[in-house]
């Protein structure tokens, strides 16, 4: 399966002298989409041929990694059980978005304190889990392992080859590893971190081969799930413009800071920008109930 590369077309980019293109990841399968199915595709093919029968990973309330396990699960005919970050959504899951359409898919949940959650790599922790549901194959939180990674790298194809930079939006650096890795000699890859921090940084260091990649930590808009009134508006207005939907954990906050880098003079005239659609757009339902919460404006849907 195969995305497609979509021509952005701005005022702004005309005057810098700047290419866009977006390549539409979001477009590859129907739930399953972007940088999910491509994490997900060595993985579930190593869990049938290990003769699994059973998938269980880890997430949060709107995981975009927990409904794509679900739904890849149940085309694959194989359990799912999603470890989830919470246990106050043991009462309040069935009107979460995310969760009840991952249940619907057949997913079953264990729900935990934020405080043991953070034991998720824990080997004795692992242990506890198999010992309540049996053996399973573990898909590691977001997705990222070593067949997650060989699976992004297959993102960039030889047409791919015409940019300068490619970017992509960054939560666990697996997207971003693999992009790394197969970019071509003359480019350089832009990570955009969801999250607070530069610790993302030491993370990537050790899954890529080369260095011609630099993350950028000035756009997570305040860390993992955080948003501004700012964002859902560049969000909003980008969809009017271009049609195109862009989540707002990952994807929006990309396209924002390359928007603010182009501003900048960043990038060189003529320079050919090749940005990733990584999907998440499942999420979006969920967001808004939070924003409405909030008595923010909400995304477009």
């Amino acid at each position: 399966m195969q995305s497609t590369n979509q021509f952005v077309e701005f005022p702004l980019f005309a005057e810098k002298q700047v290419t866009l293109v977006l390549k539409r990841e979001d477009l590859l399968h129907p739930f399953i989409s972007g940088n999910k199915y491509r994490k997900l595709k060595y993985n579930l093919l190593a869990a049938k041929a290990e003769n699994h029968n059973t998938l269980l990973t880890f997430g949060g309330a709107y995981s975009n990694h927990i409904a794509a396990t679900a739904f890849a699960a149940k085309e694959k005919g194989l359990n799912a059980i999603g470890v989830i970050r919470g246990e106050e959504l043991k009462d309040s899951w069935q009107s979460n978005t995310t969760l009840s359409r991952a249940y619907d898919d057949g997913m079953r949940f264990k729900f935990i304190s934020r405080n043991d959650y953070r034991n998720k790599e824990d080997p004795e922790f692992i242990k506890q889990l198999k010992k309540e549901f049996g053996e399973f194959y573990l898909v590691p939180e977001g997705g990222t392992n070593s067949l997650a990674i060989k699976g992004c790298e297959e993102i960039l194809t030889q047409e791919d080859k015409e940019f300068n930079i490619v970017c992509t939006s960054a939560g666990t650096g697996g997207t971003a590893s693999g992009l790394i890795n197969a970019s071509f000699p003359h480019q350089k890859v832009l990570g955009f971190s969801a999250l607070k921090g530069d610790f993302l940084k030491n993370d990537i260091m050790k899954l890529v081969s080369n260095d011609r990649w630099e993350l950028i930590t000035d756009y997570h808009f305040g860390g993992y799930a955080k948003i501004s009134e700012e964002l859902i508006l560049f969000i909003n207005d980008f969809k009017e413009k271009t049609k195109i939907p862009l989540d707002p954990i990952y994807t929006g906050k990309m396209m924002f800071g390359l928007f603010d880098m182009v501003k900048r003079d960043t990038f060189a005239p003529n320079t050919r920008i090749l940005a990733i659609h990584t999907g998440g757009l499942q999420g979006i339902a969920g967001m808004n109930s939070v924003l409405k919460k909030k008595n923010l404006p909400l995304l477009n849907i």
